[in-house]
């Protein structure tokens, strides 16, 4: 099966230029037989897909609930539970990657760093987390190694760490604008209905292929050097909402230790 795993929607990112339904008809129409919604810290898109598309309309096409998660110390992490499986702080930003893997396997999840060595702060590799200690990679479950609005040298070095690692390479196109959407993919060697069979999958060594074509208009080729300036200002609007979002984090933090520990003793 042949998937877009790294898509962005209106509904759910501030970014995001295209509906989830246009994500859908443009993806059908290129062959594509599902799709991962990874919206920024939201899952928007995905309950917006589930009240009102859901089972009405496309109902050949496969929609996985997924999240694009901002970390505090290692960029952007791919998180993908299994179907049904709700946990809130998902969506408030800001957590070390450490207790994101602890929770997101705790629940039975996967998950896997976004363009791992593209711009700073945003990346891994580019981050102090990732620098002192690149051994983190053993820790994920997968890594992105196409993403089309990447440089080939970005995916070529993520490509070496998933054959360093022994990982499996997911390709999407981190689609935001209409022109992009598509244009990187994740062929999959299994029956995938929802985000449990992906899981499955993975865990079952599946044979995964991902590539893809590059996206020639991106806002950092289109601006050069001051694209230097929206990386800083994404590093000072990321640390604020998740300095604003602390509270709420650490009560998520309380929720997601007690549901474990009942899971534990069960």
């Amino acid at each position: 099966m042949k998937f877009d795993m790294h898509c962005h929607t209106k509904e759910g990112s501030i970014d995001g230029k295209i509906t989830i339904e246009e994500n859908i008809e443009i993806l059908k129409e290129k062959g594509y037989d599902g799709m991962l919604i990874t919206d920024h810290n939201s899952y928007r898109a995905y309950r917006h897909w589930k009240k009102n598309i859901k089972g009405i309309r496309h109902t050949d096409f496969v929609v996985l609930k997924g999240i694009e998660y901002d970390t505090l110390d290692c960029g952007h992490i791919l998180v993908i539970l299994p179907h049904g499986v709700h946990v809130p702080i998902l969506e408030l930003r800001g957590l070390p990657v450490a207790i994101l893997i602890e929770i997101v396997h705790h629940f039975g999840g996967i998950l896997g760093p976004a363009h791992p060595c593209g711009e700073k702060y945003l990346s891994l590799t580019n981050t102090k987390r990732g620098k002192r200690n690149l051994d983190i990679m053993k820790k994920f479950d997968f890594i992105e190694t196409f993403n089309a609005c990447e440089s080939k040298e970005s995916n070529a070095k993520a490509d070496h760490l998933a054959a360093l690692y022994g990982k499996p390479e997911f390709g999407g196109s981190d689609s935001h604008r209409e022109d992009c959407i598509g244009l990187a993919y994740t062929q999959i060697d299994a029956v995938i209905e929802d985000e449990t069979d992906l899981i499955d999958a993975i865990h079952n060594d599946a044979p995964v292929a991902a590539g893809g074509t590059y996206y020639e208009k991106t806002t950092k080729q289109k601006i050069g050097k001051l694209n230097n300036v929206l990386v800083y200002s994404f590093w000072f609007y990321n640390k604020g909402l998740a300095i604003l979002k602390q509270r709420k984090r650490k009560i998520e933090l309380l929720k997601s230790d007690y549901k474990m520990w009942q899971r534990k003793v069960s």
